[in-house]
């Protein structure tokens, strides 16, 4: 289906530069040009922002990124294979998309971007958690990026949502909620992608805030939050006892009891929690 420019079809694609996803690399494609056009819309309007993208593949959304306006899109692959078929998408775009080869995880590409920047990516499944954690966790805040428009299995796009005694509350959900508004916008079945993965994936969307919605040292918070959910059955008097000898006290400083499980404990009490942690 090709609807949104003059480039052929993405199956198309796929057969002219003998495209097959690999599992290796976490490639799941998506060939529906209507629904990458759907996907690039929930970033809002792009007509003056940078995008960047991880983990393009063929381009399906790329296409829908510079279809929908963006004023430059910087796509970061790792998979040689797919750069011929980026490098048509280039021509048909003149100026306005920009194309790296090499690893995400070890490519800064604040170089290549200018503000306002928004990133929009079909994250490969095996980096995406690596990279929002990265980019929820800058030295400095607000971060480089607007927002976040992000596709995850439906399990991780759970967990960065997730409410207080939820299964799916932890961590994820206390570094996203922190800086951030977050929100599943879509959702896709299995059979939306070539080869269809074996779970359903969601878009999630993440405004980054001006600042932490409460007050609390970042490497602290990290910390606390890390220990009480690395032992979530425990206790909050057992799980945090090697955070400071004395924890009971700072917990019910915190305004948490010390019989509660970090699954329990909301966003605000585990800031407060941080804060009291943090005090000589």
């Amino acid at each position: 289906m090709s609807t949104i420019d003059t480039l052929p079809p993405l199956r198309e694609v796929l057969t002219t530069h003998d495209l097959q996803a690999r599992k290796s690399m976490g490639q799941n494609f998506l060939l529906d040009l209507n629904l990458t056009a759907k996907i690039a819309r929930q970033a809002g309007d792009l007509t003056g922002c940078d995008v960047l993208e991880i983990g393009p593949g063929p381009g399906g959304l790329t296409r829908g990124l510079l279809a929908e306006g963006a004023r430059r899109v910087l796509a970061i692959e790792k998979d040689r294979r797919c750069l011929p078929a980026l490098a048509e998408i280039q021509a048909a775009y003149p100026d306005r998309l920009a194309v790296i080869e090499g690893d995400a995880l070890e490519i800064d590409p604040l170089s290549h971007l200018s503000a306002p920047i928004r990133v929009v990516a079909n994250l490969p499944y095996n980096v995406g958690t690596e990279l929002l954690v990265r980019w929820l966790t800058p030295k400095t805040w607000p971060p480089f990026w607007q927002s976040l428009t992000l596709m995850f299995q439906r399990e991780v796009a759970e967990r960065i949502v997730a409410t207080p005694g939820s299964k799916a509350y932890g961590r994820l959900a206390i570094l996203a909620q922190w800086r951030s508004d977050a929100r599943i916008v879509l959702q896709l079945p299995p059979e939306a992608f070539t080869p269809p993965p074996k779970v359903s994936s969601s878009v999630v969307h993440l405004t980054a805030l001006p600042k932490p919605r409460f007050e609390a040292d970042a490497a602290v918070l990290s910390r606390v939050v890390a220990a009480g959910f690395n032992q979530r059955r425990k206790m909050l008097r057992a799980s945090l006892k090697g955070v400071a000898p004395d924890i009971e006290d700072r917990l019910l400083a915190a305004g948490i009891a010390p019989t509660e499980r970090a699954e329990k404990v909301d966003l605000e009490r585990f800031c407060a929690l941080a804060r009291a942690v943090a005090k000589p």
